[in-house]
């Protein structure tokens, strides 16, 4: 993993122009409101998820493979009611305001616009954690002999997960922000948009326990009323 210091130096060095350039994309490159085809996006690729077809979007210039370079802890670099569906995975964790972050995928989204989210399972990791199944957690990122060790290498990963997600917080921040029809799913396996959702987005989301998920997952829709 990269340091926390080596991540600050490089956002310090960088948000003016991240902020810019994403500012530059949502004014002048991004899909415009009643643009004819689908508008997917995938925040946070990374190295290794990136999806072909998707507008792939990411702070990481160096190492991950994206389509457009932009900080997701500003405003997305999307126009009003432009996209059909946002999808993240093991993002909204690391960013300081998840109800900023929410409110402007609402808003990027087209009346009826979808989104998928995912990130590590709180529930799943109080359950286990009372059950004192220590096995189903990880030793990542730091090798710990406890089970209070490794739930906290879990919920909190060295301090880069800013926030434990349980679905009954996403269910009233996604409430907050507008959403409707929010839905748990099992990860790789369930969704309520299979025209979308489809075996690519699945690969990126292995579980190993699918009866107690280590992702909270879970979709949600604009209402068609709103814009």
């Amino acid at each position: 993993m990269v340091t926390r210091r080596i991540k600050a130096a490089f956002y310090a060095l960088m948000a003016p122009v991240m902020s810019f350039n994403g500012w530059l994309h949502r004014t002048i490159r991004a899909p415009k409101p009643g643009n004819s085809k689908p508008v997917y996006v995938h925040l946070g690729p990374g190295q290794n998820n990136y999806l072909t077809g998707w507008i792939n979007v990411d702070a990481n210039f160096l190492t991950a493979k994206i389509d457009v370079w932009a900080d997701l802890r500003n405003k997305l670099p999307f126009k009003d009611n432009s996209v059909d569906l946002f999808y993240s995975h093991h993002v909204i964790e690391h960013l300081p305001d998840i109800p900023f972050h929410f409110k402007e995928m609402f808003r990027c989204l087209k009346p009826g616009g979808k989104i998928r989210i995912g990130g590590p399972n709180g529930d799943s990791a109080i359950k286990k954690f009372v059950e004192n199944d220590i096995n189903w957690f990880s030793v990542f990122p730091d090798h710990r002999n406890s089970i209070g060790g490794r739930f906290e290498n879990l919920i909190f990963c060295r301090q880069e997960h800013l926030t434990i997600l349980t679905l009954s917080f996403l269910d009233e921040l996604l409430s907050n922000a507008g959403f409707m029809n929010i839905t748990k799913c099992i990860p790789g396996k369930e969704t309520r948009f299979p025209s979308i959702i489809t075996a690519q987005v699945f690969a990126k989301e292995p579980e190993s326990d699918l009866q107690t998920p280590h992702t909270l997952l879970v979709e949600a829709e604009k209402p068609l009323n709103k814009t």
